[in-house]
């Protein structure tokens, strides 16, 4: 073995100590600097050279003479004032010299350095100190709606901060943001640069200081298993603060929600992502406008949903307090402790301790109108109709994966002759075998393979024998852009198609980005359910109240009372000027809470919410015409 000498060991040691950085080069400049002037000094002093001239003290010692060499390595020009002899003008040259070598590399090292610095910067690596925050755990399309609701709803925060951590280079994120979501105001978003499955990278991004995170579902084969990985970093963080956290998650596949459960407890609201929007999509299907609806109650651009508990409701029952609120709407009870109950029977009483749940502006406009003058033109109240269950033909155009629980849904709804034909550009073992599983019911429910952008493979199916149409996206296969493109041109298809044949039936279509539904609103679908933004929706809303998610389970759970929109003559008189405290009696007396309503000849324009109008002030007038519709709360 070779021997270690000195030498390789001084040299090791060297070597080790310039690998530490650029603080280390500046360190060691800074010794040569001081053994350069302290050699240079020593040779004037011992060898007599000291400078002459009224500009030199007399008998300049050690330090003075160091001063004058330390002014000459940082400038060159000074030596040209020096006077005296030959040695000490050489040993000022070699100063000099040796001061131009060393500045010029020091300038070299601290520019390397400050670069060095910038980039690190750059990649947002560093830890971030803030407070009352909200952190977004990963990165999708879904992020930009999440953003631009947490904006809104920060609004009237005093110093509202957005953290989010992505595995995605940060000046991409910090570009892509202001782009996708324009200004935000006073929010100040933050990027870093990281794994959020890495407890390392969990720890930049502050969360125990948040008050709330959200961990996003990746756009990957199998989503449920990232966040599910994310979460135990989270939770098994040895560095993590003692009180709950407030998390929110999103989960795909219902089989992964035990597994999720056991990992969050109960610091962590679940999302079943395609679970929701599947039952939205068949509600949606079979009475149109309904996702509009459900987009004014989710955003926080209007009325959003808030839990108030008023002392003066104790003993009044709950169809009593529908009238006591002219700029709320309640449409429920939550009692300590327990699962939200929404409209529930009208004589329920209300009991101390109960909160109302209720849609209005902000939670402090949750109040109390203090009149019982509400002007209500019994006279211009319909009785009740009993509304008939028909048979159902639906198509199903396209292929995704949650078209077989949007399938089960629908079934739910069924009456005895119901039919469900599905087309697909999709090898037909591969669909036909989905459609096997259990929970079908198979009899109803039939597959042909083709082309669903194709005019004359839509024409050979006989449109005009089905009064409702679905359009999925084909997400599983597309990116967001191609499969919105897909499911444009088959709506431009079917419109013309309607034209032609004079068959009206109900359009409705799945989109992934909302900017393409602007685009394809030319086409008069009836109605469009944007998939990853309703989702994006409730993540944003869970993050600012955890018990949401309660409402949102019972609310879209067929067991339940359902939001229906219903014919407005079943209620009141059309062709009149009725307040809306009229048409809340009107739903009051069939045990309904009546939450808005929708206008036929608004529901193409955007500007107006599509014609929707969710709590409006129950005192303004309204004149229904036919084909508008009374927005209910009911259990059917």
């Amino acid at each position: 073995m070779k021997k270690i000498t000195f030498k390789d060991r001084l040299l090791y040691a060297f070597d080790n100590t310039m690998s530490k950085g650029t603080g280390a080069l500046i360190i060691w400049l800074v010794i040569i600097t001081a053994g350069l002037i302290m050699v240079l000094t020593a040779i004037a002093l011992i060898g007599n050279f000291l400078p002459q001239g009224e500009s030199y003290p007399e008998n300049a010692g050690f330090f003075e003479i160091a001063w004058l060499c330390l002014m000459r390595t940082m400038d060159a020009g000074t030596m040209a004032d020096d006077e005296g002899g030959w040695p000490f003008l050489l040993l000022m040259l070699l100063v000099t010299f040796g001061g131009i070598f060393i500045f010029s590399a020091l300038i070299s090292i601290l520019s390397s350095g400050l670069e060095a610095k910038l980039d690190e910067l750059r990649k947002g690596r560093s830890t971030v100190i803030e407070e009352g925050h909200v952190v977004i755990l990963g990165w999708s399309p879904q992020i930009f709606t999440i953003i631009s609701e947490l904006v809104i709803a920060n609004q009237n925060q005093p110093s509202p901060c957005i953290v989010i951590l992505g595995n995605k280079d940060k000046v991409e994120m910090d570009d892509e943001i202001p782009d996708k979501v324009g200004s935000t105001g006073r929010t100040r978003i933050i990027c870093r640069s990281g794994k959020p499955v890495e407890m390392a990278d969990l720890d930049l991004v502050s969360l125990n200081t948040a008050r709330s995170i959200i961990v996003l579902s990746p756009d990957s084969s199998d989503p449920d298993s990232w966040v599910i990985k994310t979460l135990l970093a989270i939770m098994n963080n040895p560095s993590r603060r003692e009180e709950p956290y407030h998390i929110v998650a999103e989960i795909h596949d219902p089989g992964n929600l035990e597994v999720a459960k056991m990992i969050g407890k109960n610091e962590v609201q679940y999302l079943l992502g395609g679970d929701l929007v599947a039952r939205i999509m068949a509600q949606t299907c079979l009475q149109s406008g309904l996702s509009s609806v459900y987009m004014e109650i989710l955003n926080f651009r209007g009325d959003e949903i808030y839990f108030h508990e008023e002392p003066k409701l104790i003993g009044v029952t709950f169809g009593e307090a529908l009238m006591m609120y002219e700029d709320s709407l309640v449409f429920g009870l939550r009692q300590k402790d327990s699962v939200p109950i929404l409209n529930p029977p009208m004589d329920t009483v209300i009991e101390a301790g109960t909160q109302v749940i209720a849609i209005s502006r902000d939670d402090n406009t949750v109040r109390l109108s203090g009149t019982d003058d509400y002007n209500i033109a019994h006279d211009l109240i319909n009785s009740p109709t009993e509304i008939a269950i028909e048979p159902k033909r639906i198509v199903i155009l396209g292929w995704n994966w949650r078209t077989s629980i949007v399938i089960q849904e629908i079934q739910k709804y069924f009456s005895e002759g119901s039919t469900i034909q599905v087309v697909a550009d999709l090898p037909k073992d591969e669909v036909e075998g989905v459609l096997s599983l259990p929970g079908m019911q198979h009899e109803s429910v039939s597959f042909k393979k083709g082309d669903t952008t194709d005019r004359r493979t839509l024409e050979t199916f006989r449109l005009q024998d089905f009064e409702y149409v679905i359009i999925m996206c084909y997400s599983d296969h597309l990116d967001t852009q191609a499969a919105d493109a897909r499911t444009i041109v088959t709506l431009l298809h079917l419109r013309e198609i309607e034209d032609n044949t004079g068959h009206n039936f109900s359009i409705v279509s799945e989109m992934l980005d909302i900017r393409n539904r602007e685009l394809a609103e030319a086409t008069r679908a009836d109605d469009f359910v944007v998939s990853d933004s309703l989702i994006s929706l409730m993540l944003a809303q869970l993050s600012e109240n955890e018990y949401l998610n309660e409402v949102y389970q019972t609310l879209f759970d067929i067991r339940g009372s359902e939001i229906y929109l219903d014919p407005a003559e079943n209620y009141v008189k059309p062709g009149v000027d009725v307040n809306f405290y009229t048409v809340v009696e009107a739903a009051r007396q069939r045990g309904e809470v009546a939450i808005g309503y929708r206008i036929k000849a608004l529901m193409y324009d955007a500007s107006r919410a599509y014609g929707v109008v969710v709590n409006p002030v129950k005192s303004s007038t309204v004149n229904f015409n036919p084909g508008d519709k009374v927005i209910t709360l009911v259990d059917r």
